[in-house]
């Protein structure tokens, strides 16, 4: 389903993933950059140092290391430019300090992930920002919530757990007639799966913990900003020091060069796993948005290139509670909160701290992260679960 078509110059997903973001003649021929390590830069003269005429001043300004991977982050999303800070989270957290402040009105998916709605009603609200949560299937009716001092319109499509897509498109349209900035947690389709500045984003922000990486070794994230937004999203970093380590980017940019060939086996396995879970008389419904009765498939289709490895599915009439026998049974399957690494995993999510986006109430909602093992073994991994499953229910 991946679509590896590309007109650009440089080549088809595979060919710019492996050639993007470093040039060999650079550093002696080597085929990968650098790794870094470094505070202190020395300047050659005071004029040099007092013009800051230097391309690195100081190491929380970038290395060659870091620059080595925000130059492939912005060349895969289109940007003006991408910034690297230590986590996830703090690629939500920093721009949304960068376009929030005391007074203004930000709206916020109501789908969203769950430490970034912890971030919002923690740390904006008292900052003086009124957080106002919305439906993830609003579209163009996100023009009725709009304020004149809405500054900031935070999505994620899919959604977090129950993986609703969001029409990005009219969401933006709606936005910008009011100038608020808009911003996507891009983190489950990756830039290769789905471009948002191509449709209208300002700033597209990534947990490279996730694919990326793919590897479930570190934790780093990435914003990537249009021509409109980098100037104040940069600044914003630099007053913050949310600064990069130079061996996570590394790994990062080493795990770039696979995440196609590895996106494409997540997908494939990933929908297997899905329609396998139908068939299931366990199961009243699987959300995932490559799925045609899924809600929200035509938007899938109409925007999406593919889609990745993460996805839920809802057990008929069993509660949260009488759900662990089924995680507690697994044996390949790993219980986790992340997901995008090379490992299954699942999670049991907690959806009641939602205002809008009502969890589903036939019953639990499990969410499935398809890692790269074999199907037949994490289909018998899941068979064991629905076994326990019926054992205590």
């Amino acid at each position: 389903m991946i679509d590896s078509s590309n007109n650009n110059r440089k080549g088809g997903r595979n060919t710019r993933l492996a050639h993007a973001g470093h040039s060999p003649r650079e550093y002696h021929g080597f085929v990968n950059p650098p790794v870094v390590h470094a505070s202190t830069v020395l300047f050659p003269d005071t004029e040099t140092m007092l013009g800051r005429t230097q391309k690195y001043l100081y190491a929380t300004h970038g290395t060659p290391t870091t620059d080595a991977l925000a130059d492939v982050l912005s060349e895969l999303e289109g940007a003006a430019g991408t910034i690297l800070v230590p986590s996830g989270l703090a690629a939500i957290s920093v721009p949304l300090l960068a376009f929030c402040k005391a007074g203004d009105h930000a709206l916020i998916v109501d789908s969203c992930y769950d430490p970034t709605r912890q971030f919002c009603d923690f740390m904006l609200t008292r900052l003086g920002v009124d957080v106002e949560y919305f439906d993830p299937v609003i579209g163009a009716g996100i023009a009725e919530l709009l304020k004149p001092n809405t500054s900031v319109v935070l999505t994620e499509s899919p959604g977090s757990n129950t993986f609703e897509i969001m029409d990005i498109p009219a969401i933006c349209k709606a936005a910008h007639k009011t100038d608020a900035v808009v911003m996507i947690d891009n983190t489950w389709a990756t830039p290769l799966l789905f471009k948002p500045l191509d449709f209208g984003v300002d700033i597209s922000i990534h947990a490279l913990t996730k694919y990326p990486s793919g590897h479930a070794d570190l934790v780093l994230g990435s914003v990537s900003a249009n021509e409109r937004t980098w100037k104040q999203l940069h600044d914003t970093q630099s007053a913050l020091g949310t600064c990069a380590a130079p061996d996570d980017c590394y790994l990062v940019f080493r795990g770039l060069k696979t995440m196609n060939v590895r996106l494409q086996h997540h997908e494939k396995s990933a929908l297997k796993i899905a329609h396998w879970l139908k068939s299931r008389p366990e199961v009243v419904r699987v959300l995932h948005p490559a799925l045609p009765d899924c809600p929200g498939h035509e938007l899938w289709k109409r925007d999406f290139t593919g889609s990745s490895g993460l996805f839920a599915f809802v057990l008929d009439g069993i509660s949260r509670e009488e759900a662990r026998p089924f995680l507690d049974a697994l044996e390949l399957i790993g219980l986790g909160y992340s997901w995008g690494g090379f490992e299954s995993l699942v999670t049991l999510p907690d959806l009641s701290d939602r205002t809008i986006a009502l969890a589903p109430q036939e019953g639990a909602v499990i969410r499935l992260q398809i890692g790269l093992e074999d199907i037949e073994d994490i289909i018998v991994d899941l068979e064991r679960g629905f076994a326990a499953l019926a054992k205590n229910n």
